[in-house]
């Protein structure tokens, strides 16, 4: 019996798993190249982490073992160190014993060279290294360098035979997350001979073939809001998508009854442990990439409301975070924006982030206050409540956000207030059995709470106040996210620096959206300290 596997390459005998057939051809191709009798090609093989970089070049040397025209050797990195000449003994002592020869272990560049002529190969070689960015950029870069000068060479021989090439070196495939593609090297990179070959996630019809193959081979059938939900929440995102397969079918305390489909009650409980409670390696690479800075200041810039970031690939602290899996590009309508890798994703980094800022948030309101007109056990006003929030911020703001992040002009980072409102939520709310749940559905751009109270379904979305266009535009867009919780009214909560009792009554005005039937209830929260 199959099962799910989330860590590591998986294996296809015991693991369900999408078999990739277009990017394994792909890569032999691009080994053995187009026409074998002139070379293969020298390629990076990139990616975000756990998106299946290993596995599917794991396959294309199973491949290429059962070709008898080559030499093939896989060698992982990833517990070689720092220094240059251990790296390349390393990687001299593999290709020895894959191939069963003796090579000299070489201590200088020239040497390691030489190891790919006719000297000491029988054959073409082709040689992948795994996890190549573990090196240090001058490692990298000296490697790199070797390997350009025999492509160059090789090319300038194509007039000659094949057996009176000075060199062997067939094909070469490196797979890495970022340093290989030489983003971070001043002079350039060196190996500019390379091809690329990206390893994108998986497609919603790659996760629900996988899926419904576990329901095929097991008997027991799976809601389709299950699977739509999981690939949402996911993206494909390969390690978190076989995660989620993983604790939805295997963990007794969430799948009790394997006789009865998995219903989205069960999805609803795994995501929650997966969000609060359950450890995952991928979440904590992430978050450990994310929380550094500078890496951090453009998270939290991310996180705004009122404009995307431009995505650019060049930028170093761009690539690095989407190359760790942190963010991801979005094409809207010819631009390309920066956006959070997946739903999950950025619904952890915000919990991480809320907590991480405001685990204290002080004491938020008088005990003796009258709540009545704000929360009952049976009712809930989103905008006193709104109101009362403004209140606590005015009063605690001189010591609550002494030391949080700010931007180069000073000013204080628009999601420090998305922060510290969620967690102001939280802790109001937990005495009346209350629940507040962010949510992303653009990616950026937008920060939707949902919350439950005595049964009921709130939605809140909250913005910045920018422009009287983009406030009408933030009207409709509320409204839409209304119908789409199926809620008749909704929310719209707007962080200003200031506001006088003249906006107050101009723009704190109900609005009905003819479209959707929702109603849309504007309130404005003061975040500034200084007066209108």
């Amino acid at each position: 019996m199959r099962r799910f596997s989330s860590y590591g390459p998986v294996n296809p005998a015991s693991h369900y798993h999408v078999p990739r057939e277009g990017l394994i051809e792909r890569g032999l191709t691009q080994l053995i190249g187009e026409n074998s009798d002139e070379g293969g090609h020298y390629i990076t093989v990139w990616g975000p982490r756990q998106t299946g970089k290993t596995w599917v070049m794991q396959q294309v040397l199973w491949r290429l073992q059962a070709d008898d025209r080559f030499d093939v050797v896989k060698v992982n990195l990833q517990i070689v160190g720092q220094d240059f000449v251990k790296t390349i003994q390393y990687i001299i002592e593999k290709i020895a014993h894959r191939l069963k020869i003796s090579l000299p272990l070489s201590e200088d560049i020239e040497q390691f060279e030489k190891l790919f002529t006719p000297d000491y190969l029988d054959k073409p070689l082709i040689l992948i290294l795994d996890e190549f960015d573990n090196l240090s950029e001058d490692v990298i870069g000296q490697l790199v360098r070797v390997f350009r000068n025999i492509y160059v060479a090789r090319g300038e021989q194509l007039n000659l035979p094949s057996e009176e090439w000075d060199y062997l070196l067939h094909g070469v495939a490196l797979i890495g997350v970022r340093a290989v593609l030489g983003v971070e090297n001043p002079r350039g990179s060196p190996f500019n001979v390379q091809r690329s070959m990206h390893i994108p996630n998986l497609t919603e019809d790659e996760v629900t073939g996988m899926f419904n193959w576990y329901q095929k081979e097991t008997g027991q059938l799976i809601e389709p809001d299950v699977v739509k939900r999981l690939f949402y929440e996911t993206r494909g995102q390969p390690g978190l998508t076989c995660w989620f397969g993983e604790l939805l079918t295997e963990k007794e305390e969430y799948n009790k009854r394997r006789d009865k489909p998995i219903v989205m009650a069960q999805f609803d409980l795994v995501y929650r442990k997966a969000t609060n409670v359950l450890p995952n390696n991928n979440i904590q690479n992430i978050i450990s990439k994310a929380k550094q800075e500078p890496y951090k200041q453009l998270l939290f810039e991310m996180f705004k409301t009122t404009e995307k970031m431009p995505f650019k690939y060049d930028n170093p602290l761009t690539n690095f975070l989407y190359l760790n899996g942190v963010v991801d590009q979005e094409d809207d309508d010819g631009v390309d924006y920066l956006k959070f890798p997946c739903p999950f994703v950025q619904k952890r980094l915000f919990n991480y982030f809320s907590d991480e800022l405001f685990h204290y948030v002080g004491q938020l309101y008088d005990p003796f206050d009258d709540f009545s007109d704000t929360i009952t056990e049976t009712s809930l006003h989103i905008g006193n409540l709104l109101q009362r929030y403004g209140v606590y911020l005015a009063e605690n703001r001189d010591w609550l956000l002494k030391d949080v992040p700010r931007r180069a002009d000073l000013r204080i980072f628009e999601a420090i207030y998305h922060f510290n409102l969620y967690m102001y939520l939280i802790k109001f709310l937990q005495g009346y059995d209350g629940r507040v749940y962010p949510e992303f559905p653009t990616g950026n751009g937008q920060i939707d709470l949902i919350i439950k109270h005595a049964g009921k379904m709130y939605g809140l979305e909250v913005k910045s106040f920018s422009t009287n266009h983009e406030y009408n535009k933030a009207l409709s867009q509320a409204a839409r996210y209304g119908q789409s919780l199926g809620v008749n009214e909704i929310t719209l909560g707007f962080f200003v620096e200031a506001i006088n009792e003249a906006n107050r009554k101009k723009y704190e005005v109900v609005y009905q959206d003819a479209s959707t039937g929702v109603t849309v209830k504007p309130v404005f929260v003061v975040i500034g300290s200084r007066k209108a």
